[in-house]
């Protein structure tokens, strides 16, 4: 065995009320790609905030190339050849992408020498970018890459990649695997992050799994199966959700002829877009991140008033009504951005669970807060969606995301909505807890609401949805069966091809 790239031995982290790494040891050899997995809350992040120099351990070691590791800040942790992709990118959507890499150098060269070398880089691995592109003009793979050319100018030996492909199309994630495959071939070794089990097996040398911030075991992950190492992530056998195809009922949500401009200048205008959706049915909406499913969104919930089209609620008109009184009406939303949209960060998850139920919770009496039962409320959540926290009054950004996700989902279908509409349900989400969110959308769906699931995870809607449809640049395709669809057809509806063509797909 060749001497390990990163030896990590016996790493320890807890926070008040939580062990979130407990003894921690495993190694990583020069050219390999390692995956990291783990249930939300398993300790993956702290363990690669550490590596990264992000977070300082409580006690045990690290090992670079053989000689201690103890980098107090990611600037030391680069400079010694470590960078990191993180999840939510870090970048300025008004400025250039040469200026958004020069911003994460520590000496960055001229513009235009940078502008060559970027070119260069992006080439050489595949990854097509014009640095003097505005970044808010570039869809969600598009600025990933930004975020990688920006490590591969540092020449890293590990390089941390944090669900990188959460965000990315079958083809960028196809693109993404080809330049991670080619720095292995250079020597480059990755530490990779992803609740894609399939992803896994195809990418991955060797993987290290982390339950209740313990080592539980490892794996060669192209020699065990997907559900195995779910089973071994969660500690349990795995739930598959099962869909009760129910008589559907009346029309309950219809969209007809919509159109509604983003107030977003970056963001995609809506055109034209008409759906109807009936009591036990969820309709999933498919498309590349960018393509209007925030402003759908919104315009459902009440944030965008609509400029032309339609909008009703069995037969009458809603349109006019801002999110409160669709909310009052039964009409539910839990957008995409968890932090800061569906969650105010800051805020304990009691006062979280008031912002979104007070109404339907009659958590207010004359204008008064009755604390108590949003504190009931905000426990219910936790208990009926095995959300991972000390307790109600843990504020919502000390939760892991897949954790807040479970809360925001929890919180909208708790209020027993009619309509609910939900932007990426399980994004960043374990394996076992995309289950239960699943289970829980379908039940909701099957005691009689209408559910809208807008999602860039095509597995899931095939799972969950009856029907489907794709956005593409704010329009949206002729809604389908799913039953019977085939991934050829489904493209073609996501890259805006008319239904001639996607009825001649065999």
């Amino acid at each position: 065995m060749t001497e390990p790239l990163l030896k990590i031995t016996g790493l320890t982290k807890a926070y008040p009320g939580v062990v979130a790494n407990d003894d921690v040891s495993f190694a990583i050899q020069p050219g390999e790609i390692h995956a990291l997995l783990g249930e939300n809350g398993a300790g993956k992040s702290t363990l690669v905030k550490m590596v990264y120099g992000l977070v300082k351990p409580d006690s045990g070691q690290m090992e670079l190339h053989g000689i201690g590791y103890e980098p107090v800040n990611p600037s030391a942790a680069r400079q010694l050849g470590v960078a990191m992709v993180f999840q939510h990118f870090s970048l300025f959507d008004a400025l250039s992408v040469a200026e958004n890499i020069a911003l994460g150098m520590e000496n960055p060269p001229s513009p235009r020498e940078l502008s060559g070398r970027i070119r260069d880089v992006s080439e050489e691995y595949g990854l097509p970018l014009e640095p003097h592109q505005i970044v808010g003009d570039l869809s969600a793979g598009e600025r990933q890459r930004v975020e990688i050319i920006r490590c591969l100018l540092q020449n890293p030996k590990l390089l941390i990649m944090d669900e990188p492909t959460s965000v990315l199309t079958p083809q960028e994630v196809e693109i993404l695997f080809k330049t991670l495959r080619q720095l292995k071939e250079e020597g480059t070794s990755i530490l990779y992050i992803s609740h894609k089990l399939e992803e896994i097996r195809s990418l991955c040398d060797h993987a290290t799994i982390l339950r209740l911030g313990r080592n539980v075991g490892e794996c060669v992950p192209a020699e065990t199966t997907a559900r195995d190492m779910a089973e071994m992530m969660v500690g349990s056998a795995l739930h598959t959700p099962e869909r009760k195809d129910e008589p559907t009922g009346e029309v309950l949500l219809e969209l007809s002829d919509l159109t509604a401009a983003s107030p977003n200048p970056f963001g995609t205008t809506l055109k034209g877009v008409g759906f109807a959706v009936r009591a036990g049915e969820i309709l999933g909406i498919g498309g590349v991140a960018g393509n209007g499913q925030d402003e759908l969104l919104a315009t459902i919930s009440g944030e965008t008033r609509v400029t032309s089209g339609t909008i009703t609620l069995r037969g009458q008109p809603i349109g006019h009504l801002g999110p409160n009184a669709r909310r009052s009406l039964g009409v539910l939303a839990a957008p995409e951005e968890r932090l800061g949209h569906a969650a105010a960060p800051a805020m304990s998850l009691t006062e979280n669970a008031l912002l979104s139920g007070a109404i339907r919770e009659g958590l207010l009496t004359r204008g008064f807060i009755n604390w108590r039962g949003s504190r009931r409320f905000a426990q219910r959540i936790i208990d009926a969606f095995d959300v991972r926290t000390p307790g109600t009054e843990t504020s919502a950004q000390a939760l892991s995301g897949g954790n807040l996700q479970k809360f925001v989902i929890g919180r909208e279908i708790l209020q027993r909505p009619d309509v609910l509409v939900v932007n990426q349900p399980t994004w960043g989400v374990d394996a076992s807890a995309a289950a239960a969110i699943r289970q829980a959308l379908l039940d909701l769906a099957a005691g009689g609401a209408a559910v809208v699931v807008i999602s860039q995870d095509l597995d899931e809607l095939m799972e969950i949805s009856n029907r489907f449809a794709a956005l593409n640049e704010g329009r949206l395709s002729d809604v389908r069966d799913t039953a019977g669809l085939t991934v050829d057809q489904i493209g073609l509806m996501m890259g805006g091809a008319h239904d001639m063509e996607v009825a001649h797909v065999h």
